[in-house]
Parts: structure tokens; C-alpha cells; sequence
């Protein structure tokens, strides 16, 4: 029998590495960003071109590298920060593992410019699919320069499944912020097809925030400081009236590095518990300095994920000082007593003699008296109504006496008189009161067959039973379809504001508006572009009324980059699921009768009645049978 293992070919395992590091655009930006400020550059431009599909430049102004460094950078597991296993423990760099640079070159074209400091020349290597192509002495500025171009040319399955332009320059941005927040003392410029996005001089990590998200973040950003012996935590937290469901700003960075971390974000949320809604989120910025023996950064393959020694420890420090912060500028709501129309209470004087209150009052009151006397200067007493009270009564025990002889008749099947005069408001006269239950559960308005349970269901009978529909749910499918209808006709309704509100997106957010505002429109948006990624929202789509219009964009727009969907018609569908979502009923809304009939009238000539968009079920429909077998003993 012959031997079937064999070693796999250097350009076939770099492909597999590169499946597992470089895995779009973004991750060739985020590998050469941090390769750069690892080399000790001051000052790193990224140029992207068709959001890094046919071009993605990073020069940087570092330590260079010789010739044969630069040669050898490209060789698997090629690196200058590890000699022994031991290192991995002492790590305060990003890049570490001499995989970026192979895994890049097995699926691009790359070309790379570098020199010393002091050297008169430098080095030009030129690489695709990891084979070199050629490798020269040239004349370039200190530091260096990668070029990749054309990246996946040679793995046609992998550039497939690219998104469109817009999702992908919103994750380059997504990368490209993560370096730039926690490197604040170095200057990064980025541009796409030759328009500038960043221009981020060195500054202050409180001014590098707001240069990313925007110059309001400042005035609700809190400081946050603790040192201890287990962890230094600093950085900012966000206000809790900022508090919003989609599209807050959170940011761990340990030792210079992003890293997510589930159980630190918790104990976050933990501090604001009862100061924001639940299920929405706050911002915050923070920064971890702990002994790099403490933590272990390679346990996945983009470090992101980073396991602590003292996960628990941690977790009540941050807490802590994230709620010593909060406390600290006020954040938290103290008790606040009303003293509008309270009177002045007059400040003591001991000098001042205490004199007791006087009390006047007439000795010859009496309230049950019928003859009028005077009181209080001449004010008439009252006197006792000549009033028959038991004729008030004569109603319920005449219908007391009807009910006890119903419930007594031989035919249980018969329905009981009702007493003229009486019945439930707003129900059908010919309805016992005893047909509904008295916790009032059910609404006790009622249109033909349509009731309302709890705010939340709404009943009618059907030829095979009882139908249940999920008020807020139907409304949903309702408003869904009729989104989409409009974005296919492009006919949807705007109407105006009265005073427009100003929304302004971050750099990552208006690269993926600029590809949906025909899709905002259609549905009823009216935008004018300010600049600087801001828009005046002049019109809304009509419906909508109570919602605020800037919140509204911006949850619809993060909705949509979660999706990251390529085709124009998920992106549509996305879109068209967020409006309805935020313009729909809403659980314990009281409906009307009418507004019952017309919503279950709407929801069967959708195209899909029985389910939401997201596939929820909108209708329960019980059997006859089923009713039935609930009253057998």
C-alpha cells in the first residue's frame, strides 16, 4: 500500500493561513496599520482604492526594513518580536506572529518600498501568489511602503463572496478606527478613491474621539481612572440619557490592543442598571494596562479574543470605577423634590415670642340639623338631601332576582335577560356581563367577532375555531410590504418638518449612507448634505409621527450595516423592516374596533399573512376541538 500523507506546498498552506487571518479588505488594512506603528512610525497614510477590491496602499514613515528583512518578512512565521516560547507571555506589540505578510502576498499582488534610516538606498520587492517576482535596490523615503493590488485574483471562490463597496470601506473605516483610538500620539490620513475620509493629527485621546465619532461626543463622555495592583482601567464612559439601541460606540483596548470581551461588557452595563432602558446601549472607551504575563493574546486567530488570569477581579474593579464615574459628575439621578407653589416657611426667631394659634369655630354648628344657622360669618350650613337611596337600588335587586331565576331554569342553554338600562359600555347589548371576565383582560369595546386581549392579541371566531392575532406583529407585515412597494415604485409619501433636525454620521457610517440614501428616499427621507458627514432631515415618511427622526435614521442605518447584505434588495428589505419596526403598534396600545377590523383586513391581503419578515408566526389559530378538550374533566 502506498503512503497518502504528504506535506502540502508553501503556496497551498499559505492559502489556508490566509483563509483564517485575511479574511476581506479590512484585514489587509488592519495587518499593514499595525505592522506600521509597530515599526515606530509617527505618521501612516492608508489609500484604498474600489474599497480595497483593486488597491490598498499603507506608507508609513517607521524604521524601515534592510534587504534581507524585507525578503524574509514574507515567509511563514517570520518575525522580530518572538525567539522562544516564553515570549508569548511578555508580548506588548500587535503583530507577533509572522503570518500577516504571507498570508497577504498568497492571495494578492503585492509590492513593497522600504528603507533604513541612514541608508542611501532602499528595497523594492515585488511578490504575487508567494512566488517573487523580482527583488531591486531603488531610491524611496525612509520607512515603507506596501502596495496590494488585486487582492483574491488567484482564489476566484473567495473574491466572490466580497460584499458590495459600501459594506466593505465601512469595515476598512471599522479597522482603521480601532488603531487610530488607541494610538492617539500618532497621525493616520486615510483615503478612498483619492477623497479624503481621516485626517487625524497627534492629539490628546479625548480630542482623537471626537475627530472620529464627532465633536458632540465631548460633552458627554465622563473620565474614568483606577490603578490598582492587578490592572490600570482609564478612558471615558458615556452619559446614560446617550443611552440608544443600535450603533453605540464600545471600545476595550488592553495593552494597545482592541480585543472584544463579553464579560467585561457586562460589568459596564452592570454600572448603568436602572439608568437606561433595557435593551439599550451606552459608550465607552477603555483602556486595560496589565502584566502581558497575565493575559493570553493568541487564542484566536485575529486577537480579538483575549483570555485574563483574574477575569473576576477585573470585572468588580471596572464596575467599580465605572460607577465611581458615574457618581461622581452626577450622572446618577438623585431625589429631586417639587418646590413649585410649596409656601415660604419663615425662618425661627428666638427673640421672638411664641404665640399659640387661635381657633375659631361656631359652638352651634350642628351638620345634621336641616334648619340653616350660620357659620363662619354668615355662611349657610349644609342640610341633609331629601333623598330616597333605596329607590337607587330597586334596579340591581330586580336584576339579582332575574339572574338567580335564569341560573335556576331547566334550559342552561338559554341566554339571560338583560335589564333595560344596563349592560357594558361600548358592548354588544344582546352580551351578558357574565360572558367576559371581570379582571378586565379582555378589552370590553367590541365590533362584530373582534376583541382585544391584553393590549397585545386580537381575537375573532373563524369556521375551525378561535383565531389569535399578534396585534403589533400583523402591523409589522402590514407597514413591511407597504415600505417595499414604495421603494419599487420610488413613490413613497415624504412629509415635511416643520424645524429640520441635523443628523451627523461618523466617516464609517456616511460610507454606507451615501450607497442607501436612494433607498431613504424612496421611502420618504428628504435629506440635504451639509458636509462633513452631516444632513439636514427635512422630510420624514408620513406615518411615522412621535418618532424622532434622527435616532430613527441612524437605528435603520446601523440595522443595515449589521446585515452587511450586497444585494440591493436584502438592503431594501433591511431597511424596510427597521421603519416598520419603529412605526408600528406597539404592545399595550388600546384598539379601537374599527382599528381592529381594518388591521386584520390589511394583514390578509398581504402576500404573506401568516408570518413577520423575520419569519415570526403572526397568527395561532385553536380548533374547536381543541376548546372543547380544555373543559373535559
Amino acid at each position: 500500500m502506498s503512503d497518502i500523507i504528504h506535506l502540502l506546498p508553501d503556496s497551498v498552506a499559505n492559502q489556508i493561513a490566509a483563509g483564517e487571518v485575511i479574511q476581506r479588505p479590512a484585514s489587509v488594512v488592519k495587518e499593514l496599520v499595525e505592522n506600521a506603528v509597530d515599526a515606530g512610525a509617527t505618521e501612516v497614510h492608508v489609500l484604498v482604492t474600489d474599497a480595497g477590491k483593486t488597491c490598498i496602499q499603507v506608507i508609513d514613515n517607521g524604521k524601515g526594513m534592510s534587504e534581507t528583512d524585507a525578503r524574509l518578512s514574507f515567509e511563514r512565521h517570520a518575525t522580530s518580536k518572538i525567539r522562544e516560547a516564553a515570549d508569548l507571555f511578555a508580548l506588548r506589540t500587535m503583530g507577533f506572529r509572522g503570518e500577516a505578510l504571507a498570508s497577504i502576498a498568497a492571495v494578492a499582488e503585492v509590492e513593497l518600498k522600504t528603507r533604513l534610516d541612514g541608508e542611501e538606498l532602499g528595497t523594492r520587492l515585488t511578490i504575487a501568489a508567494s512566488k517573487v517576482e523580482s527583488q531591486e535596490a531603488v531610491s524611496c523615503p525612509k520607512g515603507s511602503n506596501f502596495s496590494v493590488k488585486n487582492l483574491f485574483f488567484n482564489v476566484p471562490a473567495r473574491r466572490k463572496f466580497l460584499k458590495a463597496n459600501s459594506t466593505e470601506l465601512s469595515n476598512i473605516l471599522t479597522e482603521f478606527e480601532r488603531v487610530a483610538l488607541v494610538h492617539p500620539d500618532v497621525a493616520f490620513f486615510l483615503y478612498n478613491n483619492d477623497a479624503e475620509v481621516f485626517n487625524l493629527p497627534a492629539m490628546p485621546l479625548r480630542q482623537r474621539i471626537m475627530a472620529v465619532f464627532g465633536k458632540k461626543m465631548n460633552q458627554f463622555l465622563l473620565p474614568v481612572e483606577v490603578e490598582t495592583s492587578l490592572v490600570k482601567v482609564s478612558g471615558f464612559v458615556a452619559k446614560p440619557e446617550t443611552a440608544r439601541k443600535k450603533g453605540a460606540r464600545q471600545y476595550f483596548f488592553v495593552n494597545g490592543r482592541f480585543m472584544r470581551h463579553p464579560y467585561f461588557h457586562k460589568a459596564v452595563m452592570d454600572a448603568y442598571e436602572r439608568l437606561i432602558p433595557t435593551g439599550e446601549q451606552v459608550s465607552y472607551f477603555l483602556y486595560f494596562e496589565v502584566d502581558p504575563a497575565n493575559i493570553d493574546v493568541n487564542i484566536h486567530p485575529t486577537k480579538t479574543e483575549i483570555k485574563f488570569e483574574n477575569e473576576q477581579a477585573i470585572w468588580q474593579i471596572l464596575s467599580a470605577a465605572v460607577k465611581e464615574a458615574l457618581g461622581k459628575f452626577s450622572a446618577i439621578p438623585s431625589i429631586d423634590f417639587d418646590v413649585a407653589d410649596m409656601p415660604d416657611i419663615p425662618v425661627f426667631e428666638s427673640s421672638r415670642p411664641v404665640e399659640p394659634p387661635k381657633v375659631h369655630y361656631n359652638a352651634d354648628f350642628n351638620p345634621f340639623n336641616s334648619t340653616p344657622s350660620s357659620y363662619g360669618g354668615g355662611r349657610p350650613s349644609y342640610s341633609r338631601p331629601d333623598t330616597d337611596w333605596e329607590a337607587l337600588y330597586a334596579g340591581v335587586s330586580k336584576a339579582s332576582k332575574m339572574n338567580a331565576s335564569w341560573e335556576n331554569a331547566p334550559d342552561a342553554g338559554a341566554e339571560p335577560p338583560v335589564p333595560s338600562g344596563g349592560g357594558l359600555s361600548g358592548s354588544d347589548s344582546s352580551m351578558p356581563s357574565a360572558a367576559l371576565p371581570s379582571d378586565g383582560d379582555v378589552a370590553q369595546e367590541r365590533s362584530g367577532e373582534y376583541f382585544q386581549f391584553k393590549g397585545r392579541f386580537i381575537l375573532t371566531s373563524v369556521k375551525s375555531g378561535l383565531l389569535l392575532i399578534d396585534q403589533r406583529r400583523a402591523h409589522v407585515r402590514v407597514l413591511f410590504e407597504r415600505y417595499m412597494e414604495q421603494i419599487r415604485r420610488k413613490q413613497g409619501m415624504s412629509q415635511g418638518v416643520l424645524f429640520p433636525e441635523i443628523v451627523q454620521f461618523a466617516p464609517s457610517e456616511a460610507a454606507v449612507f451615501d450607497s442607501l440614501a436612494g433607498d431613504f428616499s424612496a421611502i420618504g427621507f428628504d435629506f440635504s448634505p451639509l458636509g462633513g458627514g452631516s444632513y439636514a432631515i427635512n422630510g420624514v415618511p408620513e406615518g411615522i409621527e412621535g418618532l424622532q427622526p434622527v435616532e430613527l435614521v441612524k437605528n435603520m442605518l446601523h440595522t443595515a450595516m449589521e446585515g452587511a447584505a450586497d444585494v440591493k434588495e436584502e438592503v431594501q428589505a433591511t431597511l424596510s423592516l427597521a421603519l416598520a419596526r419603529a412605526a408600528a403598534v406597539v404592545y399595550g396600545q388600546v384598539l379601537s374596533a374599527r382599528e381592529m377590523s381594518d388591521l386584520a383586513d390589511r394583514l390578509f391581503a398581504c402576500s404573506a399573512p401568516n408570518y413577520t419578515p423575520d419569519g415570526k408566526p403572526i397568527l395561532v389559530t385553536i380548533s374547536d376541538d381543541e376548546l372543547a378538550r380544555l373543559f373535559l374533566k
